[in-house]
This record gives structure tokens, sequence and C-alpha cells, in this order.
């Protein structure tokens, strides 16, 4: 992956505690900046994923459809209840 370069403007204190984090997972600041940029945007993008399936899943039509499908998932399934380990 092309990495391409960028100058930002951090509070001294927040350079630091980026450096001693940096420091005790053994990563340099570039990785350990690039990690939590990563999460950040992936944590963002799945919120919104969670958002769009709750106003999907709001709609009672919906709701109603879902759990008659799993419920009839489940009678479908094997009972395992005589099961010995």
């Amino acid at each position: 992956m092309a990495l391409r370069k960028t100058a930002i403007a951090l509070p001294a204190e927040l350079l630091t505690a980026v450096d001693r984090a940096a420091r005790e997972r053994h990563e340099s600041r570039n990785r350990f900046v690039t990690r939590v940029l990563r999460s950040a945007v992936g944590a963002r993008r799945d919120a919104e994923i969670t958002r769009r399936l709750n106003d999907l899943f709001s709609d009672p039509q919906i709701d109603a459809d879902q759990r008659r499908g799993a419920s009839e998932l489940d009678g479908a399934g094997t009972d395992w209840s005589d099961e010995r380990w």
C-alpha cells in the first residue's frame, strides 16, 4: 500500500500521550496513529450500519417478518437435547 505524508498540528500534551502509547505498544508513532485512525474510521462505518439496521428493524412489519422467519428456522433445527458429552 502506498503511503502519503501529511502534516498535522497537535497540542503538545496530546503528542506526548501518543508517543507514550506507541512506545508502550512497541510501535512507531506512524504505525500507532495509522492504527488508531483506521479504528476510528471503522467505528464510524459500523455505527452507520447499526443506525441503518435500527431504522430498518423499527418498522413493525419488517420486525414481525424477521421474528416469524427466525421462529420457522428454530422449528426446523435439530433437537440436541439428548446429546451426551
